[in-house]
């Protein structure tokens, strides 16, 4: 049998719950855009500084593993 302790618990937690997302403070409109905007911009900023990485590197081994076509 369940006890009426456990179902006081789950009602005080969803009314903690609504009391946290009342605490909420939502950006408008004009925020949430250059926030959005930022975080577009620094993705491909971020895309494109490992793209060249792997560009680098993946030239750095055929570089290297060209040597091995040498008989010694």
């Amino acid at each position: 049998m369940a006890d009426s302790n456990t179902k006081e618990k789950k009602i005080s937690f969803w009314s903690g719950v609504k009391a946290e997302f009342g605490k909420i403070v939502w950006p408008n409109g004009n925020s949430a855009f250059r926030q959005s905007v930022a975080v577009i911009m620094i993705s491909v900023i971020a895309g494109l500084i490992i793209g060249l990485i792997d560009a680098a590197a993946k030239s750095g081994v055929n570089w290297i593993t060209s040597f091995s076509s040498f008989n010694f």
